[in-house]
C-alpha cells in the first residue's frame, strides 16, 4: 500500500510516517500545505491521501478542498482526513458525494495505532470510517423526530457502531451476540432508515448520513 501524508505539523506528521512504515505501508509524499499535497497525490497516485482538514495557506478547510480535488480527479484514491475537533459539519462535506474510500477521524485517533492502521487500510479496500465521537455526537445531539426515532435502542448501538466502520463480527464480539442476531438489527436498520438494497454495501454509511442530513 502507498501512501501521501499533507499535515503541517511536522512533529505529527512524523510520527504518523514512523507508524505507517513500521507497519509495512510505504509512504510515497509528505506535504506541509493543501496545494503540495494536491501535487504530490498527482504524481505519486497513492491508494491512500491522509490529509489535515486545516492546512496552510489559509489554515481554514484548505485540506478538506484537496481532498475534494483529489477525490474528483484520482477517484481511485482513498482519502483518510484528519481533523483537531469534532466538526459534524466537515464530515457530511467529505462523504457528500459518496462514501466508497472516505474516513474521517481525530486526530487523536493516530495515537490508537491499530484503529488508526484499521482505518487506512479500509480507505484503501474502499470502505468507510467515521471517527467514533462524530457519531456519538451526531446520535446524542436533539433534534426534531426523525426515521432514527423508530429505532429501538440496540439498534441505535448497532448503528453507532457500524457508523465507526465495524464489520458485523466484530460487533457481535463487543456485543456478546451472534452474528446472525447483528445481521437482523442491521436489516431492521435499513428498513426503518428507508434504505434499498440497491444503495449496496455503502448503507452503513448512508444510515448515519440519514441521522445528518435531518
Amino acid at each position: 500500500m502507498r501512501v501521501v501524508i499533507g499535515e503541517d505539523s511536522v512533529l505529527l506528521r512524523e510520527g504518523a510516517v514512523r507508524l505507517l512504515e513500521e507497519a509495512g505501508i510505504e509512504v510515497v509524499g509528505q506535504a506541509g500545505d493543501a496545494e503540495d499535497l494536491v501535487r504530490k497525490v498527482r504524481a505519486h497516485k497513492p491508494d491512500v491521501a491522509i490529509v489535515d482538514i486545516r492546512m496552510p495557506p489559509d489554515n481554514s478547510d484548505d485540506g478538506l478542498r484537496a481532498a475534494a480535488a483529489v477525490r474528483e480527479e484520482l477517484p481511485g484514491t482513498g482519502i483518510l482526513v484528519l481533523s483537531q475537533y469534532v466538526e459534524e459539519h466537515y464530515a457530511v462535506r467529505l462523504l457528500a458525494d459518496g462514501s466508497e474510500g472516505v474516513g474521517y477521524l481525530l486526530k487523536d485517533r493516530i495515537a490508537e495505532v491499530d484503529r488508526f492502521l484499521d482505518a487506512v487500510r479500509r480507505v484503501a479496500d474502499g470502505g468507510s470510517v467515521l471517527d467514533p465521537e462524530v457519531v456519538a455526537q451526531m446520535l446524542g445531539r436533539r433534534r426534531e423526530e426523525g426515521p432514527l426515532d423508530t429505532l429501538t435502542e440496540r439498534e441505535r448501538e448497532v448503528l453507532k457502531a457500524m457508523a465507526e466502520g465495524q464489520t458485523n463480527k466484530q460487533i457481535a464480539a463487543e456485543m456478546f451476540v451472534s452474528e446472525r442476531a447483528v445481521e437482523r438489527h442491521v436489516t431492521a436498520i435499513f428498513q426503518k432508515l428507508g434504505l434499498s438494497d440497491g444503495d449496496g454495501g455503502h448503507r452503513r454509511v448512508l444510515a448515519v448520513l440519514t441521522y445528518l442530513r435531518e
